[in-house]
């Protein structure tokens, strides 16, 4: 028993040491720079991110873009700078036959709170939270996250899929595999399509909106409140619809469902 006790004390000392020196290596090869733009008005933000990564977008009471970016390697290139109200952030490249590792970086913003985006990025996640303003959000394996946003959004990703919260203005969303979530909306126009994934809209219709949300293969779900009014054309071409709000749906004389103000 003695024996086993011991052996199982240095198993665990060992095991702490190798994870020590692992952390130590992280630590000394992670690199970590931080910049600031003063900007007047509302600025633009464009990024370009070619390695794997997050990026992350945060609003401030502030007049300055405020750009936090770590990389596991020197085999990453950041070039910044700024044209007026415009700061652009390009990450590069450097050596073709890096290891995905060693390509993993984070972009951390903060922005005043009406800043116009456009942010693109191979894999990672792309999250902002409280911007107004006009936005282009493009990603090719990873997801996408907004929470009380406005404005005109367009998000487009290969894979990703995206989840929406409490999101207002206008939104385009195209996918080939991604899925959809809009969750508390407070949005005007919704234009959703994907060839694969889900769709979930979870939240109130806005009396004069315009919402057309589309999965070739998936499934789309719709939530809505008793008071909503709205026309609603559901069709498919290889699954069936399934109406679970019979009794709360009307059909009007041009043959779509219509659901009245009471």
């Amino acid at each position: 028993m003695l024996t086993r006790s011991m052996g199982w004390g240095i198993t665990l000392i060992l095991g702490a040491a190798a994870m020590l020196g692992s952390g130590i290596t992280a630590m000394a090869a992670t690199q970590r720079t931080e910049s600031h733009f003063p900007v007047n008005g509302r600025p633009v933000v464009v990024i370009q991110n070619v390695a794997n990564g997050r990026i992350e977008v945060k609003s401030a009471k502030t007049q300055e873009v405020t750009v936090i970016a770590s990389q596991n390697s020197d085999k990453i290139n950041f070039e910044m700078e700024q044209a007026g109200d415009r700061v652009d952030v390009t990450a590069t490249t450097l050596d073709a036959s890096a290891q995905p590792l060693d390509l993993e970086t984070s972009l951390q913003l903060t922005v005043p709170e009406e800043t116009e985006l456009q942010l693109k990025t191979e894999n990672g996640l792309i999250y902002v939270e409280q911007v107004t303003g006009d936005m282009t959000l493009e990603s090719v394996g990873g997801d996408v996250h907004l929470k009380e946003v406005s404005g005109y959004i367009i998000v487009k990703t290969t894979a990703g899929s995206l989840v929406c919260t409490q999101c207002a203005g206008k939104l385009d969303f195209k996918s080939v595999s991604g899925g959809a979530q809009f969750l508390q909306p407070a949005l005007n126009k919704v234009e959703a399509s994907t060839s694969f994934g889900n769709i979930l809209f979870d939240g109130d219709f806005i009396r004069t909106g315009l919402y057309s949300m589309k999965s070739s293969k998936g499934l789309v779900e719709v939530r809505f409140s008793g008071n909503d009014s709205f026309d609603l054309k559901a069709q498919t071409t290889m699954g069936t619809v399934d109406n679970q709000a019979a009794a709360f749906l009307k059909p009007d004389s041009h043959g779509a469902f219509h659901r009245g103000m009471k």
